[in-house]
Formats: structure tokens, sequence, C-alpha cells
């Protein structure tokens, strides 16, 4: 699948069969996220896997009882590790950097369990400190996404995308 293809047929799986999820294919989604930009290549993500159902019951509570995160074979919670960036660029690496680096190794993320015939969802709706306590994450470091990931038990159809002209503007200087 080229990424093109990928990233127009992608979409948020919030069911999935039982079918487990192999080591093998999450370590090609972690080292897929591992190679996207960030900030001065500081690469502040931290992945945390999660296969305990203790955990994921939990990081499901976190996330307001979305009930199809524990329903998962294997969850990832991405992290960025806010001391990391802020060594380097204070507080606009606490409170930006961060989390746009964090956010660019999610979509490679996404992207590559799509590429293996996973499915995925990126959920952001959570209490972070919740999450914290449910995987003991250390002070600066903070929780930014849960990551679902399992074999669809559904393929959803297309979804609406505004057209380039209604999001796009050129501006000549």
């Amino acid at each position: 699948m080229d990424v093109f293809e990928a990233i127009k047929t992608r979409r948020s799986i919030r069911a999935f069969t039982e079918e487990e999820v192999s080591e093998e294919e999450i370590k090609k989604i972690l080292d897929a996220a591992r190679w996207a930009p960030s900030a001065g290549n500081i690469q502040p993500w931290i992945f945390i896997v999660v296969r305990d159902p203790k955990r994921k019951r939990r990081l499901s509570e976190a996330a307001l009882n979305q009930l199809f995160i524990e329903e998962a074979p294997v969850v990832i919670v991405v992290c960025a590790d806010q001391e990391r960036s802020g060594r380097v660029y204070g507080k606009r690496g606490i409170d930006l950097y961060c989390i746009q680096d964090t956010a660019a190794a999610i979509q490679n993320l996404l992207l590559a369990a799509h590429a293996l015939g996973l499915g995925a969802c990126w959920v952001g709706a959570f209490n972070e400190d919740a999450v914290g306590h449910a995987l003991n994450i250390p002070a600066g470091v903070r929780p930014v996404a849960i990551i679902p990931i399992g074999r669809p038990a559904v393929k959803p159809g297309a979804v609406f995308k505004r057209s380039l002209n209604e999001i796009v503007r050129y501006e000549s200087f």
C-alpha cells in the first residue's frame, strides 16, 4: 500500500476481533512511529505497550468509559517527555513542541498499523491523572493519546472531507 492510499483509506476502528497482534507487528508500528519528525530531533516520545486486561480496563475507565479500549488486544499509550523538550526549548518545548512531535509519531503509528491490516483509534478524551496512575507514569511525562490496536471487526466506509477549495487559501505578497 502506498502512502497516499494509506492516508485516504485509514479509519478510526473501535471494534476488534479477538485475534492477537504479534510482537513483530507492534515493533514495526513503533519503529514507524519513531521515524516521525521532531523539533531539534529531540524525539520526546515514550510508547507504553499495554496487554494486561486489568490495566486496559483502567485505561478504558480513565477514557470516559470508552469500553472498546479494553477490548483491543493491545493498547499503546503515547506520552510526551516534557522535560526532554523543555531542556532545549524551555516553556515552548514543554507546552507545544513535545505535543506536536508526539502527534507526528501518532500519525505514523496509525498509518503503519493500517498498512499492516490492523485497526486503531486515536483516543484523546481521557483523564491524564488517571492514565498516569494506571501506568505509573513519572512527573514530567504527559500522556497524549491512547491507541487501541487490533484486527478490525468492521470495515467502515468513506468519511466526509472538506474540499481543498474550502480549506486552502493562497496569498500573494
